[in-house]
């Protein structure tokens, strides 16, 4: 500014002096006219003295210009002065802002080139967008569904036992109890032949077994009733809180179940005594009077097969012939071993099936811990940025392969089922995270060009076999039909295999990997969710899918199961005891007279035990056969028809299933044995012999 007024100043001053030397010049012209033109001027003095005047007036305002100019001229140089020190001033400004540039400028320029890389990434991103696919899911689908699946997968697990043991439970006890009444009526037939003999009509006789069948039925119901509505639901309680979230169970009064009850306990007390004492009621007094004659005997099937029969001894001849003289008690023998081991069965080979899918899933099966879905718009530096995540000291391997999430409606439900489908073109790295395999005679399944390899849940569910085809939705929607080319071991989940080539086929699209399967060096649950937590924090990460969800799931299910299928072993056992001792004293009650006459003639206690207790053994050997045969069917219903669509509880049943019955069985008669033995050792053969008399 400064430097500007001095210019202007300097511009007045040159205008003043060219105003000076203009007005001198004319002076000079004017003398000089006056030197030529002397006449001129004489002739003219008054334009002279005009001429003088102007001149006059031009010498005043050149001296009035000079002055002015010379004022300006200090000003400009005073502004110069400070426009000089505004100038080192902004100099200095100037030279520090600009080291603070210089400064800054590595800074800006890298930051500059980061947005331009960003801005050229954002492009990429851009051209790599997809229009998105939109579905809807009910409560049973989609990804808040899991809780929702197990807690009805369970509630299931408890309707369907409670649809069929029930009922086979009545008839078991109604079994011992017909045995019991019936029993009861035979040991007081002396007493009913005296009331007869005293007047007492048939009616009376008849009121005190069904008042007595009908008290003892309605005290057990009522306790049963009892039991039924508080202990059994907080048993099934406490099975559902080991994996739920839930307020305390609300008991309930069901009386149409307890009416219900008390008709069965009746029928199956009150009427046995009433029959039984009905066809014995129709002999006469002096009849009843006397002991039962025992049961006739006659030519049984076995003495048709004269090589078989012949090479029989005679305990083993007697043996046979009181087994077919006795068919009443026969069948119940064999029917109550049948029904213990059967349940024993059922109960210890669903635990085994259940109990074993975890390990072998994640164990045998599945050997990856994560597998890590990319974003389909991803650029190179966040494909770079997970590469670099994958090689992190946590990390053991992994592959990648191609993840996609398939659908199909269908299942017990008909809901839309989750299938995962990992296609690969690297079939010799993929055995090391997956094994596939036969489950029955473990044989390899090959990944091949025409066909993909599928989870046997999965096949088991669309009913499809090797060569058959079935169609699913991809992730836009869209049909794809697929070929099986084998069936692959699997238990939670359903699950398609492929290769690159069936892959291109099948979707008629360009392979491409979009996802990688993680092992990790630390298995544990713990540890995997943190690394999958880590991998979710990158920005290339559409998902992560964890074995651990399905490892909790199948956790909660096997142990809400367990402690059902333990109160089921408990019930079964307690019924071989009650079944076997109710008909080994039976037994021995009813034949006391023929062990005293066999003692008597000579057989020691030990033979005659047996005499008798070889009876009881082979009936419930027969009785163990049909036990295993109705405890695999009933095996086979809880782990068919209990389990949820993605889960697979192993068909197989193990040993200890077979064994463990056969082992309680064989127990509860030794010890009844032993009580036998103990009690024909002491008995009072006499006293027996006479009790005709």
């Amino acid at each position: 500014m400064a430097i500007n007024q001095y210019n202007e100043a300097c511009a007045e001053y040159n205008r003043q002096l060219n105003a000076y030397n203009a007005g001198l010049q004319q002076y000079q012209n004017a003398v000089a006219r006056l030197d030529q033109g002397s006449q001129a001027y004489r002739s003219n003095a008054d334009n002279l003295a005009q001429a003088s005047k102007q001149i006059a007036e031009k010498q005043n305002e050149l001296g009035k210009a000079v002055s002015q100019a010379g004022k300006q001229v200090a000003d400009g140089v005073t502004q110069l002065i400070q426009g000089q020190r505004d100038i080192d001033k902004a100099e200095t400004e100037y030279q520090s802002k600009l080291a603070e540039f210089n400064a800054q400028k590595p800074e800006a320029e890298r930051k500059i080139s980061e947005a331009e890389r960003q801005i050229t990434l954002a492009e990429e991103k851009i051209d790599n967008l997809t229009v998105p696919a939109y579905s809807v899911s009910g409560r049973r689908e989609g990804l808040t569904s899991q809780g929702y699946c197990v807690y009805m997968v369970i509630e299931g697990i408890v309707a369907k036992l409670a649809d069929i043991f029930p009922i086979f439970l009545y008839f078991v006890a109604a079994l011992v109890t017909f045995s019991t009444m019936g029993r009861m009526v035979d040991e007081e037939r002396t007493n009913s032949g005296t009331l007869k003999a005293l007047g007492y009509g048939n009616a009376d006789v008849m009121l005190k077994f069904t008042v007595y069948g009908f008290a003892a039925s309605t005290l057990g119901t009522c306790i049963g009733v009892l039991a039924g509505h508080t202990l059994l639901p907080l048993i099934v309680a406490h099975a559902y809180s080991a994996g739920f979230t839930m307020p305390d169970i609300m008991l309930k009064f069901h009386p149409w179940i307890t009416m219900a009850a008390f008709a069965l306990a009746w029928i199956s007390a009150v009427v046995p005594a009433w029959l039984a004492a009905s066809k014995e009621l129709r002999e006469k007094p002096a009849s009843l009077l006397l002991p039962k004659p025992p049961a006739k005997g006659s030519k049984i099937l076995l003495e048709h097969f004269p090589p078989l029969w012949n090479r029989l001894n005679f305990t083993h001849k007697v043996t046979a012939r009181n087994i077919f003289r006795y068919k009443t008690r026969m069948f119940m023998t064999i029917f109550g071993v049948c029904g213990a081991v059967s349940l024993l069965t059922a109960g210890l080979a669903v635990q085994s099936s259940i109990g074993q899918i975890g390990n072998r899933q994640f164990e045998e099966l599945i050997h990856y811990d994560l597998i890590v879905a990319e974003e389909s718009d991803t650029n190179s530096a966040q494909r770079e940025e997970i590469a670099t995540t994958l090689k992190g000291k946590t990390v053991q391997s992994s592959t990648a392969v191609r993840y996609e999430e398939l659908s199909k409606t269908a299942g017990k439900e008909n809901d839309k089922q989750s299938i995962t489908l990992l296609a690969t073109d690297d079939a010799y790295n993929f055995n090391e995270y997956l094994t596939l395999r036969d489950r029955k005679t473990h044989q390899p399944q090959i990944l091949v060009n025409n066909g993909a390899v599928i989870s046997e849940r999965l096949a088991e569910m669309l009913n499809v076999s090797v060569g058959d085809t079935f169609t699913v939705n991809d992730e836009n929607g869209a049909q794809r039909t697929i070929k099986v080319a084998g069936i692959s071991e699997m238990y939670i989940g359903h699950f398609i295999f492929m290769n690159a080539q069936c892959y291109e086929h099948v979707f008629g699209d360009q392979y491409s990997t979009n996802a990688y399967m993680v092992r990790l060096k630390d298995h544990s649950n713990a540890n995997t969710e943190r690394q999958g937590a880590k991998f979710m924090k990158l920005a290339a990460v559409r998902g992560v899918v964890q074995n651990t969800t399905q490892k909790n799931m199948v956790s909660t299910i096997v142990g809400s199961l367990n402690q059902i299928m333990e109160v089921l072993i408990l019930v079964a056992v307690l019924l071989a005891v009650v079944i076997l001792y109710d008909l080994t004293n039976l037994n021995v009650s009813e034949r006391i007279r023929e062990l005293s006459t066999i003692k008597v003639l000579g057989f020691h206690t030990s033979e005659t035990t047996m005499y008798i207790y070889r009876e009881t053994i082979l009936l419930s050997l027969l009785g163990i056969l049909a036990g295993y045969g109705f405890g695999e069917w009933l095996h086979r219903y809880i782990i068919t028809e209990v389990p949820p669509d993605e889960v697979m509880f192993d068909p197989a049943i193990s040993w200890i299933a077979l064994a463990a019955p056969a082992i309680v069985v064989a127990v509860v008669l030794a010890v009844l044995g032993w009580i036998v033995y103990r009690q024909l050792e002491t008995v009072d053969m006499l006293e027996a012999l006479k009790s005709v008399e």
